[in-house]
């Protein structure tokens, strides 16, 4: 008798648009999941303590040895409501930056934009910053946030940019948050199906208005988007030019589908 599969181990956040791909772990005893901060699920993926995990779709291009799943993520086309950063209207070009920890994809979509616009002084300092719902009391020029803070931040004074819709106006293109990545060295078919069965899940969950603007399937103009934007944060240095992670189809099969619990 073989012995029976350790659990797999998942990672992923505790709040924000990617629960629902989340959601279909909770109570199943052949996934141990994690729920943690975006940095602390990165460094937990490298060191080899989770096989997958729902990270910031620049990882891909920062560490090499990576599977990712093909069609499955969090992307947007326009405006997403939840990604905004808070400008002062009185700066001529932004000399400051406060960026939180909670995406790092976030952060340099912002830094793209930034660049592409010719909108910052050449000696702009990004610096981190706790969360708020008040970019104003901070001394920034620009403040991101994102999640339920980005959604509901006060602007105050500020102008409140939308980067999902500033990023389609820019290049015509979806753009992608975030990445399922498959650890090297995982059981990269069982991890696959799993998280494949997970996400025929999360699209049967009713999602509130607010959290509609995202979508969980990557297409190929979604590909060609997180392609480009792997390509613009490489040239300004916030990603590897030449590494791409291996993209692997997982297809749910229909009696995995049929044993998905039903949506809660």
């Amino acid at each position: 008798m073989s012995a029976p599969l350790a659990p797999l181990r998942i990672g992923g956040v505790p709040y924000g648009l990617g629960a629902p791909l989340l959601a279909d772990f909770d109570g199943d005893p052949d996934v141990a999941l994690v729920r943690t901060t975006p940095s602390e699920l990165v460094t937990r993926l490298r060191n080899g303590e989770l096989d997958a995990a729902l990270v910031s779709s620049i990882e891909g291009a920062r560490r090499g040895g990576y599977a990712a799943l093909l069609d499955v993520g969090i992307a947007c086309v326009g405006p997403v409501r939840s990604v905004r950063a808070f400008r002062r209207r009185a700066v001529a070009r932004v000399r400051s930056v406060g960026l939180t920890n909670e995406s790092e994809s976030s952060a340099a979509l912002l830094r793209i934009l930034l660049a592409r616009s010719g909108d910052a002084s050449p000696d702009c300092r990004f610096e981190r910053v706790p969360s708020t719902r008040a970019p104003d009391e901070l001394p920034h020029d620009m403040v991101l946030l994102i999640g339920d803070d980005g959604l509901r931040a006060d602007a105050g004074a500020r102008e409140a940019i939308d980067l999902g819709d500033r990023w389609l106006l820019a290049t015509g293109l979806p753009f992608v948050f975030a990445l399922w990545l498959i650890a090297p060295g995982a059981a990269l078919e069982r991890v696959a199906r799993r998280l494949a069965r997970a996400a025929a899940h999360a699209r049967a969950i009713p999602r509130r208005a607010d959290e509609a603007r995202v979508h969980y399937e990557l297409g190929d103009a979604e590909r060609h988007g997180l392609e480009f934007f792997w390509s613009e944060a490489g040239a300004l240095g916030l990603c590897e030019g030449d590494i791409r992670p291996r993209f692997v189809a997982a297809t749910a099969c229909d009696d995995d589908v049929a044993r998905a619990r039903p949506a809660r």
